[in-house]
């Protein structure tokens, strides 16, 4: 057996001494998941940071990196369950979880997890997850140790917030701290925690026992309820396995964030003068030259009028589409079987001349079907070429390329542009988000490409992601469910 010592205390080492020189970010992070895998022997390990609304991927490694990207609904009861960590390292069948994702582990022969809650300063800011093949199992002294003592240098990471959390705009949810509740089978209250009594102002002593004051939801639906202190709590409920229990978790209802009205103002009044301009040039030389100008001359002005009224067309859509905070909405009917490799094959038709041009498609001749909004492909696979073009001198070649596995359908758009630095993957999502300062930009667009994506495939079930490519450049991979897998659920 090969000693895993040196790999381990060597990767270590890296991240001290990037810390030391006043680095770290998610490149550290990323270096300690890698780390956590060897040294629990696992075959993949993860972090997922706590966000606003929920959880997220970041960072992965070995098994586990498919899932990077994929957003974790912390809030679910069925996981909310296994999140109260009564200590610092849990251990628990893959089969738990209750949800899609839950399904995915198991599917992948991932059949069991052991995870350590993350603290920095006080609050809860992960969890550090490695993943095992054998259902029957357990984790041996060392594992776990080794997995505590990883869980503290990440939050070592997090407490210097050198480029962490990923996500330093939002509030963090920190699961342990959220209201959550057991019900029996005659649906009486058996655990009433302490951010329960706190929300409701009901003490756990007069509510253990008694019946459950509030409306139960049914499946994953989530019911909205006004307690008699005036505030409006989301509830969620989740049946507990292998027994008649039913969890229960709900939250005060978030406060909807500020629009950002004058950013969206300023961001885009330059993005739609560009077309518009270039649209009334070439329209006024066509009215006041048209008998001077040769045939050739007419095709190639009607031409630009044309590719560009798309581009202002495409963008006009882009803008409507995000205005709103939920961003572009796609209807449950909408949501139907499909086959990707056809309709990747549409969506490339539907490219200018230039991006399909420097697109080299390589897709197998079958794949099986997914579930999800087809219309929308277009639109999926447009802003992930902008955006590689954007970023890619000369408009150097990028691959689009797709595949399968037991629980999703996958394409990738893969370039060798400027590449993309670690601690950007995440914010490279974020609504008005650019790459380039104003005054050092030299591409199009206001920051809206890559958030209009991940709100598109996340409302399908599925999930996006950016990293680094080996050798230079960005790989973008968009994943959403299997159609002949389980149906599609909670992500």
């Amino acid at each position: 057996m090969v000693d895993a010592g040196p790999l381990i205390f060597g990767g270590l080492a890296e991240v001290a001494e990037e810390l030391n020189s006043g680095g770290g970010g998610l490149t550290g992070l990323q270096r300690s998941v890698e780390v956590a895998a060897v040294a629990t022997g696992a075959t993949g390990a993860a972090f997922i940071e706590f966000a606003q609304d929920s959880g997220r991927v970041v960072a992965v490694a070995g098994d586990l990196d498919w899932s990077l990207g994929r957003p974790i609904d912390l809030i679910h009861p069925a996981v909310r369950g296994l999140m109260r960590f009564g200590s610092r390292v849990r251990e628990f069948p893959s089969s738990l979880i209750g949800t899609s994702g839950g399904q995915q582990l198991g599917s992948r022969g991932l059949h069991r997890i052991l995870a350590a809650e993350v603290t920095a300063n006080g609050t809860g800011v992960g969890v550090l997850v490695v993943s095992y093949n054998d259902a029957e199992g357990a984790a041996d002294e060392q594992q776990r140790a080794a997995l505590s003592f990883l869980a503290s240098f990440v939050a070592l990471q997090y407490g210097l917030g050198r480029g962490l959390p990923v996500y330093g705009d939002g509030k963090a949810v920190r699961p342990a701290a959220e209201p959550f509740v057991l019900l029996d089978a005659e649906r009486r209250v058996r655990s009433w925690n302490p951010p329960a009594a706190l929300l409701t102002a009901r003490p756990a002593e007069s509510a253990i026992g008694e019946p459950w004051p509030f409306p139960l939801p049914t499946g994953d639906e989530t019911v909205e309820y006004r307690i008699p202190s005036g505030t409006w709590i989301e509830i969620r409920a989740a049946a507990v396995p292998a027994s008649s229990d039913l969890a229960v978790s709900f939250r005060a209802r978030p406060e909807q964030p500020p629009d950002g009205r004058d950013l969206f103002i300023a961001l885009t009044g330059h993005e739609l003068r560009t077309p518009i301009t270039v649209i009334r040039g070439y329209a006024d030389t066509l009215v006041d030259h048209w008998e001077s100008l040769t045939e050739d001359g007419r095709r190639e002005a009607i031409n630009v009028v044309g590719q560009r009224a798309r581009e202002l067309s495409r963008l006009v859509d882009r803008l409507l589409n995000a205005v709103g905070d939920d961003g572009p909405t796609v209807e449950p009917t909408t949501l139907l079987p499909f086959d990707l490799v056809e309709s990747l094959g549409a969506a490339v038709d539907e490219l200018n001349a230039e991006q399909r041009r420097s697109l080299s498609v390589s897709l197998p001749p079958t794949l099986p079907k997914t579930w999800g909004d087809r219309a929308s492909l277009a639109t999926v696979l447009a802003e992930l070429v902008t955006n590689a073009g954007k970023y890619s001198p000369k408009w150097v070649q990028a691959e689009l390329t797709a595949g399968a596995d037991p629980q999703t359908v996958w394409f990738r758009i893969s370039d060798r542009g400027i590449g993309i630095r670690p601690e950007h993957v995440e914010r490279a999502f974020d609504r008005f988000w650019q790459l380039e300062t104003s005054d050092q930009r030299t591409g199009g667009g206001v920051g809206l490409g890559l958030y209009l994506v991940r709100r598109i495939v996340e409302r399908q079930h599925g999930w996006v992601s950016l990293r680094p490519r080996r050798g230079g450049g960005t790989v973008a991979e968009v994943r959403l469910p299997r159609a002949d897998a389980e149906g599609p659920g909670e992500a």
